[in-house]
């Protein structure tokens, strides 16, 4: 970082999506700056949930264990009517991306405590200004100018950085300064949110359960730190105003046979789905993630957990950027990967919501809870499924049949010298091409090498366990999931890229994929 700049990037807002951007500018070496207009973290539960992609990318950060302490294994997923029929179940068998359970429960205003508490440990690395209101971007050749007004004390400050992001929510004054559009809907019902203080256990509390009915469909979910959640929809007939208080609150939570034996009401709070996206997630040097870029309803659990991906997606790419490593046309590949997936947890949430809503007709019913035959890659629900790349950087076919695109499993990998952790512990921060029982380098071109030699890769052989090893360059297949992995596909190599991704295979040629080389 040069004098002319107060920090590589500035980040505008400070929720979830703005602190995993700040966590990984950081830990991939670079500076940032974060501009977030309340002094507090937000007292309400938003986001009830994380899963096994996430975890990894906390994983990636190092602070998966310090958040694994702070939420609750999730027991599994049920849609129920009110006489106790069940339309769905979406049980959660054992990850393949590193933890035992897929879901885990959370408290959000706990999570977020722990992760600025993790972003404070890195110091001068990432500075953040709370009751800073953005009032005005600019952009340059250069860089980036973020004017800001002290909401208490009315005082001007101007951050000067290479790039910005804005991750400052579905209200983004970001998107509006760079003159991006939001398109779509927002539903106008409303929906009442009671965040409880449990004092007793139930049976089943542990599922996270929908209560199915045209009516009033409700959810119904554990938080962590013993909290619990019902979110109501309001009668055509009701509004926010109809519940003031929470003697107002109660009659709902009676009316599903929750007394005040069982749990104590914190707080309660009222909103809208919306299903919108922005025009464009980029203009210029200014970038938005989370949901400045894209709005979803609340039904798959995803919204907080897509703006954390698209934090982790930009911010790994863009400090290799800042720090000479990749060219600046990398940061082209952001939107292209990042816009689909959030897309299909967009679309995912709208079908769920209308089970929810019992406006599903038999046929899709069926259709919905129908598993596939014939399939390469084991059929799992959509809402658990490991994530799949649609595009981006990656080269080859992708689909079914493709290890193209799909995220390479982590199980517990032994070394040359004898540790035995997961697998991205030893794989390092970078590039790294795997072959399985085979040197990859020795399937490659001298062109191809060279291109991956440029983006500093490492060549890797997976062992069986029943083998020698016989370099430092090799890891064994100690709980037998990666070999057989590779083989499901008729692969005997795989390029993965720093989060994981497979990026090519021997199959359909393992070139570095376009946009590839280093400035």
């Amino acid at each position: 970082m040069t004098e002319s700049y107060d920090a590589d990037v500035a980040i505008i807002g400070y929720g979830p999506t703005g602190v995993i951007a700040a966590l990984t500018l950081a830990r991939y070496g670079v500076s940032a700056v974060a501009l977030e207009r309340d002094r507090d973290i937000y007292p309400r539960a938003r986001a009830v949930t994380v899963n096994d992609w996430t975890m990894r990318i906390f994983q990636d950060l190092g602070i998966d264990e310090r958040i694994e302490k702070k939420i609750d294994p999730q027991r599994a997923l049920r849609w129920v009517t009110y006489d106790g029929t069940e339309i769905m179940r979406v049980e959660h068998p054992p990850s393949t991306l590193g933890r035992k359970p897929r879901f885990y429960n959370i408290y959000q205003p706990t999570m977020e405590t722990e992760l600025r508490a993790a972003a404070l440990e890195y110091g001068d690395r990432i500075t953040v200004h709370y009751g800073a209101e953005v009032t005005g971007i600019d952009q340059h050749d250069d860089g980036v100018t973020v004017t800001s007004t002290d909401t208490a004390t009315g005082e001007t400050r101007t951050v000067r950085a290479r790039y910005a992001i804005g991750a400052d929510g579905g209200s983004s004054t970001t998107r509006d300064e760079v003159g991006c559009r939001l398109l779509g809907d927002t539903n106008d019902v409303t929906w009442v949110v009671i965040d409880c203080r449990v004092k007793r256990w139930w049976p089943d509390r542990d599922f996270l359960t929908f209560w199915s009915d045209k009516e009033r469909p409700v959810v119904d979910i554990a938080l962590s730190a013993g909290n619990h959640r019902w979110e109501i929809p309001l009668k055509p007939d009701e509004s926010p105003a109809d519940y003031p208080t929470s003697a107002e609150v109660w009659p709902l939570l009676q009316a599903l046979g929750v007394t005040e034996e069982d749990v104590e009401i914190h707080q309660h709070a009222f909103y809208r789905h919306h299903t919108r996206m922005a025009d464009t997630w980029r203009r210029g040097r200014v970038f938005l993630a989370g949901d400045a870029a894209h709005l979803m309803p609340p039904w798959a659990g995803a919204g907080m957990q897509t703006g954390m991906r698209d934090a982790h997606n930009l911010c790994w790419k863009l400090a290799r950027v800042i720090k000479g490593e990749l060219s600046e046309s990398w940061l082209e590949t952001y939107e292209a990967e990042r816009r689909p997936n959030a897309a299909f947890y967009t679309g995912l949430a709208v079908q769920l919501g209308r089970v929810i809503k019992q406006e599903l007709s038999e046929q899709e019913q069926a259709a919905m809870n129908a598993v596939p035959q014939d399939t390469v890659t084991p059929f799992e629900p959509p809402l658990i499924a490991p994530p799949v790349l649609e595009g981006g950087w990656i080269r080859g076919p992708l689909g079914d049949a493709s290890i193209v695109g799909r995220m390479v499993p982590q199980p517990i990998t032994g070394d040359a010298i004898g540790r035995m952790v997961r697998l991205d512990d030893l794989l390092g921060d970078g590039f790294v091409l795997l072959g399985g029982d085979v040197d990859p380098s020795t399937l490659l071109t001298a062109e191809e090498k060279a291109g991956w030699d440029a983006l500093g890769a490492r060549y890797v052989a997976v062992r069986p366990k029943t083998a020698y090893t016989q370099g430092p360059d090799e890891l064994v297949d100690l709980d037998e999931v990666l070999l057989p992995w590779l083989r499901r596909y008729g692969a005997r190599a795989v390029a993965l890229r720093p989060d994981r991704f497979v990026a090519a295979s021997d199959v359909g040629g393992l070139a570095v994929p376009a946009l590839a080389m280093p400035a």
